[in-house]
């Protein structure tokens, strides 16, 4: 009965994270209920999740780009750098302290990403090309803004997606290519993380397998809909889910 719970919940985080993020918040209390420390039920979530993001980053390949004048080669090396150093601090830090940020992370992820949603002027030309000459973030910064985003995803990962929403859509992607490359890049941070963190003796294997069948399942739900569901209607629940994650968390802190 236990296992068959926590399949619901890989496939429930594969479909969320798909879709926007925030899946480890819902795989984290799971892993936690049974039995495991929050430290072996983050790292063990890490490496369960994997084979979900790839799964939805390789669905959702045909829409991945870069941003301006950063490229997805450019997006995916810092991503790499960044997860290495951050998977590097949880293996030789306490969490803590990130676990105590995780929920203004979020807050400022979901607030940033809605005011990009709904408050940004759109290109004025309706000729401009993916870059998005409305592009708020230049290459450097973009590029600057996702090595933290992975450093933090290496190390902890929840709200990630948010906050690489909020980046790439700031950085002029439209919201189903921003999805569809923050999908990829989660699986190239995850990647990262997950080759230092599997020889870990903190990864409960059973669990693991059981969250990542799940995981799969719904990640590759979640890229169907991505192509489908109404854009403005996609960014809507987004912010709602991001809306109900902050507050969740602020009133029962992981």
């Amino acid at each position: 009965m236990l296992f068959a719970f926590i399949v619901v919940a890989g496939f429930w985080a594969g479909l969320q994270n798909s879709l926007a993020g925030g899946g480890s918040f819902i795989t984290l209390p799971v892993l936690m209920f049974s039995g495991m420390s929050p430290l072996a039920a983050n790292i063990t979530s890490s490496v369960a999740l994997f084979p979900g993001q790839v799964s939805s980053g390789f669905a959702g390949r045909k829409l991945v780009s870069g941003t301006g004048n950063l490229s997805f080669r450019g997006l995916f090396i810092v991503s790499i750098a960044g997860a290495i150093v951050g998977a590097l601090l949880l293996l030789n830090t306490p969490s803590s302290v990130f676990t105590a940020l995780v929920p203004w992370l979020v807050l400022f992820a979901t607030a940033v990403f809605a005011w990009g949603s709904f408050r940004r002027k759109p290109a004025p030309s309706p000729t401009a090309d993916i870059a998005g000459s409305s592009a708020l973030l230049g290459a450097r910064t973009a590029a600057f803004t996702q090595f933290v985003i992975a450093i933090y995803g290496g190390y902890f990962g929840g709200g990630i997606g948010f906050l690489m929403l909020a980046a790439l859509t700031l950085a002029g992607l439209p919201m189903r290519n921003a999805g569809a490359t923050k999908n990829a890049l989660a699986g190239v941070m995850n990647a990262s993380a997950v080759a230092m963190l599997v020889t870990s003796p903190q990864v409960h294997w059973a669990q693991a397998v059981a969250l990542g069948a799940g995981a799969i399942a719904g990640g590759l739900c979640g890229s169907w809909a991505l192509h489908r569901v109404n854009d403005k209607l996609l960014r809507t629940v987004i912010v709602a889910i991001g809306v109900a994650l902050t507050v969740g968390l602020f009133l029962k802190p992981l």
